[in-house]
């Protein structure tokens, strides 16, 4: 009994050391996060730094505040819109492809060398391809945010079923599994942490697709307000943009490791 409640301290104490290591953690990234504004906003005060070119955390505030009132929730909804479109196409299609092509050895061999090219080729220089072939406008972003998200979730996904345990296979074979049932029973299953790893990846690259889409043909949207704030030299409208589409980066992305959680639990 007596040491049942020793290790039952001993747990105590590391559970205790790991949540104070988190928040320490915690506390200093919010640290450096407040200093680096508060010598931002001092170097642009002093005139150490040209505020016109940088900006200032009290001018970006002001514009954050002037477009609150204004079309914010509407750039934003377009963006977040795009993004959950082409983040899920690629994602859904990705998987489809990447099983097809674990299932056909014949094709994955086929199709690697063109799945090789496509991943190196920059995809922003299909971007006027891509307008004459959908037209402009949200389904021209979409098409770009897939471009950019597709081919790594088939690869990734791909390489994870390639290289999934070899005895478990063999094993399962041993006892007439088929290979719909090796997928579903073992290669699938082993390939759980390989899914969200490629999600959390795929929601960063389809948001790249979605403002690289925005820069080249866009009525609205962050990557729209970027584009035009560079054009009237509203630095300020800028840096605002940037900072907000950093946030809604992180909070996507924070959104699938939720879902992992939740989901591994």
């Amino acid at each position: 009994m007596k040491k049942t409640e020793n290790i039952s301290v001993d747990r105590q104490k590391y559970l205790r050391k790991v949540k104070l290591r988190k928040i320490e953690i915690l506390a200093t990234q919010v640290f450096l996060v407040i200093a680096f504004i508060a010598v931002w906003e001092i170097l642009a005060q002093t005139g150490k730094i040209d505020s016109f070119i940088t900006s200032q955390p009290s001018r970006i505030m002001k514009t954050f505040m002037n477009l609150s009132s204004n079309d914010l929730l509407e750039h934003l909804r377009i963006t977040c819109v795009e993004t959950l479109v082409g983040f899920l196409l690629g994602s859904i299609f990705g998987v489809i492809i990447a099983i097809i092509l674990w299932w056909s050895p014949f094709i994955s061999k086929v199709s690697e060398p063109f799945l090789v090219v496509l991943n190196s080729l920059p995809k922003t220089a299909l971007g006027p391809v891509i307008i004459i072939w959908v037209g402009a406008g949200m389904p021209a972003i979409i098409v770009m945010a897939l471009a950019i998200s597709l081919i790594v979730t088939i690869l990734e996904i791909l390489n994870g079923f390639l290289h999934t345990d070899e005895e478990k296979i063999k094993m399962a074979k041993t006892f007439n599994a088929n290979k719909v049932q090796v997928l579903t029973k073992i290669v699938i299953p082993s390939n759980i942490p390989t899914f969200f790893n490629t999600l959390k990846v795929n929601i960063g690259l389809s948001l790249v697709g979605v403002i690289s889409g925005e820069f080249l043909v866009s009525k609205g949207g962050l990557g729209y307000l970027i584009v035009y704030g560079g054009q009237v030299f509203q630095l300020d409208l800028v840096m605002t943009s940037v900072i907000i589409l950093a946030v809604v980066a992180a909070l996507m992305y924070e959104s699938i490791v939720l879902l992992e959680k939740k989901f591994v639990k």
